[in-house]
């Protein structure tokens, strides 16, 4: 377990929010507990995966060659 870093009491606002002091972390996740406990935990929000343009231009190059016939020969997958 980590080593304790920093303890405080918060009270709980009028929205029902606690506010967080020095907070190291944009974003967590929570957990409550029946206990009456929470955990939380930093989250790191990633942008979700994106195409390159290479990529899509690599793609849109391919497709031209499909359409104007430019294309190899058949690939066997009967082994498979």
């Amino acid at each position: 377990m980590e080593a304790l870093t920093r303890t405080y009491d918060a009270k709980v606002d009028a929205k029902h929010r606690i506010t967080l002091r020095s907070a190291r972390f944009e974003y967590y996740n929570v957990k409550e507990f029946q206990d009456g406990s929470i955990l939380l935990e930093p989250r790191e929000l990633a942008a979700p995966f994106r195409v390159s343009a290479a990529t899509l231009a690599m793609m849109d190059s391919a497709i031209e060659g499909l359409k104007q016939g430019d294309v190899s020969d058949p690939v066997d997958l009967s082994d498979f």
